[in-house]
């Protein structure tokens, strides 16, 4: 393939750099060792029996609040995703809501708490560890020294955090209105070294009031499985609002992969880059002056992932819904924990489902698209310029060629073989961290070109068929839902990455 390229983008575009720019998913995660010690310590501190019914109470609470935000209504009007505070009444109270982050008939207690710890912390970590690590991927120069936790729970996303950017964080404001969950936070961090500065508040006006005017904006403001306890839609709006008027550079949206948390996602979408696109029209109509160029250019915004474009959500008027999966190794307190008495035992792994998007400040960058320029060999093609020693495969290589055939997008976990927290070593965190990072070798740029597989691929024979929404545009402006068919006759380089892809993954155009 790389005889087809221009010198100048030999050195990237190899076939190998686009397989390492296009990986975005993570295959089974392995929850930090110092995090799983972290639970067991804090569950054994507290001494709290019938544990496991606990969890079945916290569950059924759970899915009761999905069966609220399923009454709400799921499709609104255009006029109220984009401004539900423009009538006159409202105004005066724009910037107030009447509901608050827990106020949906659940409240997070000492039971609940301790029941969220042992069975839901790890997955919902897994779930912010993947998005965040595509943040730093995509965005290599991006390091966030200063960080707002909205929902902080009992420390999830902190605890992703620090594994993503250990080096960067200097100050994080955690918002939390449960007492209980601020103290199982407080106490998950004891012992650990080298944290940055952390404050606890009960609400964002507490936080607003409590810090100077010129400290209120944050490199990176993240919300994680919270919107979707808040009730009111208008609330919601206004809740965002106020946490994008909190952020400086990034803003992270996270929550339950379910149509519920999927419509949340999609409304606060449509609201920020309604908003952003407004303030960029009233600029260019007030013809602005040319020191003013700057201020305009961050009066926009643009969406990082998992859209590949600014455009309208092409899954939004369809029967399905845009989320993705992590899956992740249960802990030993899941496994305790999560399974009443007379069932079976549980797998070693649990998927975990969440819907994101991450939205930036400022103009999508301007970058060529991956396969600008590029042409590819049919197989035919290949097999004409192969030399007759190529055809003999040794037997080993013909055993490693079945295996990658039958490759499984994941891994299967056998409960059995699964170390016991105790037992496992740093040393071997360690290299598995060494291993990440070397993979990490190519960034894939923001310009437009890269397709998001959205679901599944499904492999027949020497086919593949993947679901991908993309960008229409150069500008990316405008996207589509569009479902690809690769054949290895006639392009064996992409049906080759296609069989690598995972589900959550991009795909180049």
């Amino acid at each position: 393939m790389t005889s087809f390229l221009p010198e100048t983008s030999r050195k990237i575009f190899t076939p190998e750099a686009l397989r390492s720019a296009a990986k975005q998913s993570q295959r089974c995660l392995v929850v930090p060792v110092h995090l799983r010690r972290a639970i067991k310590k804090y569950l054994r501190e507290q001494e709290e029996p019938h544990v496991t019914r606990k969890v079945l109470r916290l569950s059924e609470s759970l899915n009761a609040i999905k069966e609220v935000n399923s009454q709400l209504v799921t499709t609104s009007s255009r006029e109220l995703v984009e401004d539900p505070l423009k009538s006159s009444e409202q105004s005066k109270q724009r910037w107030k809501i009447k509901s608050s982050y827990g106020d949906i008939g659940f409240k997070y207690r000492d039971d609940e708490t301790i029941a969220y710890v042992a069975s839901r912390m790890p997955a919902v970590f897994s779930a912010c560890y993947r998005v965040l690590k595509e943040v730093r991927r995509r965005l290599p120069g991006f390091s966030p020294a200063r960080v707002l936790d909205f929902g902080a729970g009992t420390g999830s996303a902190f605890w992703a955090l620090r594994e993503v950017w250990p080096e960067s964080l200097e100050k994080i404001n955690l918002v939390e209105p449960s007492q209980s969950m601020q103290r199982a936070g407080r106490s998950l961090i004891l012992g650990l070294k080298n944290l940055p500065l952390i404050h606890g508040y009960d609400s964002i006006q507490a936080l607003a009031k409590s810090i100077k005017k010129s400290e209120r904006e944050h490199d990176l403001v993240i919300a994680s499985y919270v919107l979707g306890e808040i009730p009111s839609l208008k609330d919601r709006i206004t809740v965002v609002r106020q946490l994008w008027d909190l952020t400086q550079d990034v803003l992270v949206l996270v929550e339950p992969g379910t149509p519920q948390g999927y419509n949340i996602i999609s409304q606060m979408r449509s609201h920020i880059l309604w908003m952003e696109n407004r303030k960029c029209r009233k600029s260019k109509a007030a013809n602005i002056a040319s020191k003013d160029l700057v201020v305009a250019q961050k009066s926009s915004a643009f969406i990082v992932a998992p859209c590949p474009h600014d455009g309208p959500c092409p899954l939004a008027k369809t029967s399905k819904y845009c989320h993705f999966v992590q899956r992740l190794e249960r802990t030993s307190s899941q496994r305790a924990y999560k399974r009443s008495k007379g069932e079976p035992p549980l797998r070693g792994f649990e998927d975990e489902k969440f819907c994101f998007v991450v939205i930036r400040r400022g103009q999508r960058p301007r970058e060529p698209w991956p396969l600008d320029g590029t042409e590819f060999e049919t197989l035919k093609e290949q097999q004409a310029k192969r030399n007759p020693e190529d055809l003999e495969i040794e037997y080993e290589d013909l055993i490693k060629l079945r295996q990658e055939a039958d490759d499984n997008p994941y891994e299967q976990v056998d409960p059995s073989t699964y170390d016991s927290d105790a037992m496992e070593s740093d040393a071997h965190e360690e290299d598995e961290g060494e291993e990440q990072e070397q993979e990490e070798t190519t960034s894939a740029d923001l310009g437009g070109g890269w397709g998001r597989i959205i679901f599944p691929s499904v492999r027949r024979g020497r086919q593949v068929t993947m679901d991908i929404c993309r960008s229409t545009k150069r500008d990316c402006s405008e996207g589509s839902f569009e479902r690809l068919v690769i054949t290895k006759s006639k392009n064996p380089t992409l049906h080759h990455q296609a069989r690598k892809s995972l589900w959550g993954d991009l795909w180049p155009f």
